[in-house]
């Protein structure tokens, strides 16, 4: 799978600023990502993202102030370094889908073609959650 999406995830790069795609499994594996990114890279970013989506996620009491019960839906994850950005969205069940990009980038847009990119592949971008400790 991680050729056939990953001309997909170059279509990211037509946003001037955007450096690099990846799209990542819940549990930290690479599913594809854009050519111009070694795959040593591509592995540490996937465990990274999958680990700043687990520590966003957590944090919904913040905002609502319920600690236990919180019905807030994390939606993106947005960090800056002195360098660029990195934006992480859902990309469906069990994925992200994350973007470094340049200072100057347009936040808008490259958010916005982040979204029209998970839209249009829909389930291709979803990674059920993988079972562990299930033998037969």
């Amino acid at each position: 799978m991680k050729n056939e999406l990953s001309w997909i995830l170059d279509t990211v790069l037509e946003i001037p600023g955007a450096l690099h795609a990846v799209l990542v499994s819940a549990d930290g594996l690479v599913i594809a990502h854009t050519k111009d990114l070694a795959k040593d890279n591509a592995d540490v970013t996937a465990a990274s993202v999958s680990g700043m989506q687990s520590l966003s996620r957590a944090n919904g009491f913040f905002i609502d102030g319920k600690r236990e019960g919180s019905t807030l839906q994390w939606r993106q994850t947005v960090v800056e370094f002195d360098g660029g950005w990195i934006f992480s969205i859902a990309a469906g069940p069990g994925s992200y889908l994350a973007v470094a990009a340049t200072p100057d980038v347009n936040m808008a847009d490259i958010t916005f073609r982040m979204q029209r990119l998970v839209g249009q592949l829909g389930e291709k971008l979803s990674a059920p959650p993988r079972e562990i400790g299930r033998h037969r």
